[in-house]
Order: C-alpha cells, then structure tokens, then sequence
C-alpha cells in the first residue's frame, strides 16, 4: 500500500520529539566539544580562534618516540595503551561471566518467576552509586582488609599483599564489579530467542554439552556478545571515577587526563582529547559491528 502524504507527515510529526531531545542533548554538544577543540586559550581566556594546535600538544613528542628506537612512549600513547589494556581484559572477563550467567538463567532456570528473581539479584549493586560500591571494596582489599587478614590467618602469605588496592587489579576488578551487567542483560535476550528444537538437535546427534554451546548457542548469541562488548569498551574507556578511586590516583587513563584538564580549566585541550577518545571508540564500534549485522538479527 502506498503511503498518504497524511501519514507521511504524521510520521515526522511522531519522531519529531525524539530528534529534538537527540539534537539538544547529544548533537549540539558534540558539536560545542569539536568546536572548542580547535579554539584557542590562554591563562586567563578562551579565543574562539581556529587552531589546530591543541591537536599537536596532546601528540607532542610521538613522533620522536616512534621514529627513534629505544626511546619512551609519548605520555599520550601510554595512556591510551593502559586504557586499552584495562577495557580489553574487563571485556574479557565480563564476556565468561556475562555468556556463564546468561546461559544459567536462559536454559538452566525453567521458572520465569525465578529468572526475574535472579536478575533482581543481579541488579542489586546498582541500587546504590558507583563510588559507594567502589569505596566498599576498600576494607576487603586494604593492607588491613580482610582478604589480607584471612590469607594471613590461613598461613598463605607472611605479609599484606600490596597490589589488592590502589593498583590495577584493583581496577579491573572494579570495572567487572560495575559493568558485568551491561554484558548479561544483552547475550541472555539473544540466548532467550534461540529456537530450543536445535538444543535437542544437537544432543540428538551426539553433540555433547561443550559442543553444543561451542557450535550452537555462541553462534546464536553473537548479537548480544557484541552488544553487551560494545557497552563495555564504550563506558570503560571514558571512565575516569574507578581509576581515580581504586587507582589511588596513581594510574593514568584518557578519561582521567580530559578530567584533570577540565578541573583546571583547560578546555580547548581536553575538548581534543575527548574527540580523539570519541574517534578512537566510534571506530571499535564500527569494527564490532562489522562482526554482526545488527538490522537483519535485532
């Protein structure tokens, strides 16, 4: 049936509201960001100059680094090197314990009564902020905590192990605590749509448990792996809270370097490094979701 102009233009009429909320609330500063990247500053001004420079002092000294052999990492790569390595082992671990727990609640748990019971257990930390679950692992993980008690009680070490908090682990552990769910919620809605007939195919043809899940369900599951991996990446590379607070302001990441500038009134310059850290997420993205055709399977 061929649409009436009427319809037409009550269509607009029904995304009208939506687009204004995303042009007011996402476009227009997205745009002010990439504008003010390219201003200038002094110190006690901006100059809404075009200026490429901010640019050139967030790489300052790559080059040298790159070309010369032996020679340091500039700050900036470093940085993006542990935020790149933070973000890839929380996904890591977010994706065997998000697809582990999804698949228990999708095909182990039978009641639907008991599944909405588990997801509001899941869902329990977020109840409260981010920095009150992060600030509670500080008596587990301390040097008088009681991970560090209970292992020197067992005889399984002589002194406090150092590296629980304020470390990397300590962040990583953090960026799991927080954002494993984010991984759940999407790979159990995909495992919730796998047809169950090819469950029993599988085992009607040998296929053990493993197998099943290796050559069945992941497969079946990709979209929302890739969902829930893009929630992940996107979130853990921005973050600059849980680095600072489990850190112990000691480790560096992008998001931390755009906060410090932005608390010392440094605009133009952490403006250009928000849009290098959008440019360098949006392209993960678009890599993910070459993996997955995201129209055809949602």
């Amino acid at each position: 049936m061929s649409k009436t102009p009427n319809s037409s233009v009550l269509a607009w009429l029904q995304a009208a509201p939506l687009a204004a909320v995303f042009v007011v609330f996402f476009v227009v500063p997205l745009g002010l960001i990439v504008a003010v990247s390219f201003w200038q500053a002094t110190d006690y001004e901006l100059i809404p100059a075009f200026s490429a420079q901010n640019y050139l002092d967030v790489f300052r000294g790559c080059g040298s680094s790159l070309v010369t052999s032996g020679e340091d990492l500039c700050v900036t790569l470093k940085t993006y090197g542990s935020t790149l390595r933070f973000s890839l082992l929380t996904w890591a671990i977010t994706a065997v314990l998000g697809f582990a727990i999804a698949y228990f609640l999708a095909f182990h748990v039978r009641s639907q009564w008991m599944q909405t019971l588990l997801f509001i257990v899941c869902t329990v930390p977020f109840w409260t902020s981010n920095v009150i679950r992060m600030i509670s692992w500080v008596p587990l993980l301390g040097r008088h905590g009681l991970v560090n008690q209970g292992l020197q009680a067992a005889g399984l070490v002589d002194e406090p192990l150092e590296w629980l908090l304020f470390s990397e682990f300590s962040v990583v552990l953090a960026f799991v605590h927080l954002y494993t769910m984010f991984m759940i919620v999407p790979i159990f809605n995909s495992m919730m749509r796998i047809d169950r007939s090819l469950i029993e195919a599988a085992r009607d043809n040998g296929a053990s448990t493993w197998q099943t899940v290796w050559h069945v369900v992941l497969p079946l599951s990709r979209t929302g792996l890739i969902i829930g991996s893009i929630f992940v990446l996107a979130l853990v590379m921005g973050d600059f809270v849980t680095v600072g607070v489990m850190g112990g302001q000691q480790i560096a990441s992008v998001g931390k370097i755009i906060q410090v500038q932005t608390s010392y009134l440094q605009f133009p310059l952490a403006a250009a490094n928000a849009v290098i850290l959008l440019a360098v997420v949006l392209m993960m993205i678009v890599a993910l979701l070459r993996l997955v055709d995201l129209r055809r399977e949602l």
